[in-house]
């Protein structure tokens, strides 16, 4: 039998644009760890999922735009993935979450932020 999702991922459009296929990785481990948390979390859960969101949202955008817009949005992605480490980083410290799934959403982000500060900074 066909495995539909395998043939709906496979028939996305490739993604050239590495920073973002790095963020849109890393936001879906962060949202799978979100989903996990339980409800006393429920606050930290939204938070973590906006900040999540926003990295791969705004490094699109960005990437759509020209001029300092587009530093805007790129920078804006920095800033959430500067975020997310942090929520992930407590979630790890109180031991409510998996340790190699956040290690994992932690070094895509990092990853990302690095390519993204290149971004912002061409010429450094």
């Amino acid at each position: 039998m066909n495995d539909q999702e395998a043939i709906m991922t496979a028939s996305l459009p490739h993604n050239d644009f590495v920073a973002h296929s790095y963020a849109l990785e890393a936001a879906g481990i962060a949202l799978d760890i979100a989903r996990q948390l339980p409800p006393p979390l429920k606050s930290i859960a939204d938070q973590l999922i906006r900040s999540a969101n926003s990295v791969p949202a705004n490094l699109a955008e960005g990437n759509g735009r020209c001029g300092r817009d587009r530093i805007h949005h790129w920078r804006i992605a920095y800033a959430s993935a500067k975020e997310v480490d942090s929520h992930l980083r407590l979630l790890v410290q109180t031991g409510t979450v998996d340790l190699d799934q956040a290690l994992s959403a932690m070094r895509l982000f990092d990853s990302v932020r690095a390519m993204t500060w290149r971004l912002i900074h061409p010429k450094d």
